[in-house]
């Protein structure tokens, strides 16, 4: 996504189409749009084209670009996961690994993020039935794979809002429970979380819509973008206008639900209840 980006800006700088981006690496203009929003790998040839193609002559920048398309075709940990992988969740795991913002509302159960082992082995037995249990064992490893990155050195900032219903709803048993409900509790006060719950009682809110994720990236030249998934795909959105009207929403999420500290006592009120 950041060499597309960047890719983009040059062309738009000196002004040539995407059609004549394209004609220069005997590519459509459909794959130069695919380039620039980081959909497809890179070869590093056509790369060194559409630079000579943009005037980028200086050696130092030239190699800087094409270093970023060495390193975007290098495999990401998650590609060892393939065979228990949504055919459109790669992408998502690998732009959870670039971000350094990642803002979450949940509704349907506790987010992959903050799951217990245990939580989420119940989760995928409920949601791939019949799937065996080596299947399931991959996918769980999946799921505490990606939990790293919640304590990383470098870890980005979470802002999660859950609903209430997502710690109601029971997966697994009453053990199972209780032992995500301590999880929450002791996550929450992980300097780079942000927890809140959205109680029953306050109604109806603005995340009418669903459960969905906005990702922020350190690189301002990458756009943010919001990720919904559904039960057969998934949706990437990153126009501004689109992103903006989630960013509105979860921000009146935050701002209507408890704060983190309000939060984590109703997170102990449930656990004493459970």
């Amino acid at each position: 996504m950041l060499l597309g980006s960047q890719l983009r800006r040059l062309r738009e700088a000196r002004g040539v189409t995407r059609e004549a981006a394209g004609y220069s690496i005997r590519a459509s203009e459909s794959k130069i749009s695919r380039m620039e929003l980081g959909r497809v790998s890179f070869k590093t040839r056509d790369v060194e084209d559409l630079l000579t193609l943009y005037g980028i002559t200086d050696g130092t920048e030239r190699e800087s670009l094409l270093s970023l398309a060495r390193e975007a075709n290098v495999a990401g940990w998650w590609h060892s996961y393939t065979d228990v992988l949504p055919s459109w969740f790669p992408t998502y795991v690998g732009l959870e690994g670039a971000a350094s913002l990642i803002r979450v509302y949940e509704v349907q159960f506790v987010h992959g993020l903050l799951q217990t082992e245990e939580y989420a082995r119940a989760v995928v037995r409920r949601g791939m039935k019949g799937a065996s249990p080596a299947d399931v064992d991959r996918r769980v490893a999946l799921r505490l794979e990606r939990q790293k990155h919640l304590f990383a050195h470098s870890a980005p900032e979470f802002h999660f809002v859950l609903d209430e219903a997502a710690l109601r709803r029971p997966y697994g048993d009453r053990e199972v429970m209780r032992g995500q409900l301590q999880h929450l509790i002791e996550v929450s006060e992980r300097p780079n979380v942000r927890l809140q719950i959205m109680p029953f009682g306050f109604g109806g809110h603005s995340g009418e819509s669903g459960a969905f994720t906005i990702l922020s990236f350190p690189d301002a030249d990458l756009s943010d973008v919001v990720y919904m998934e559904q039960l057969t795909s998934a949706l990437y959105l990153d126009k501004r206008e689109d992103v903006a009207q989630y960013e509105q929403a979860l921000k009146e999420l935050q701002q209507d639900s408890p704060g983190p500290d309000e939060s984590r006592d109703l997170l102990r009120g449930l656990l004493q209840l459970s």
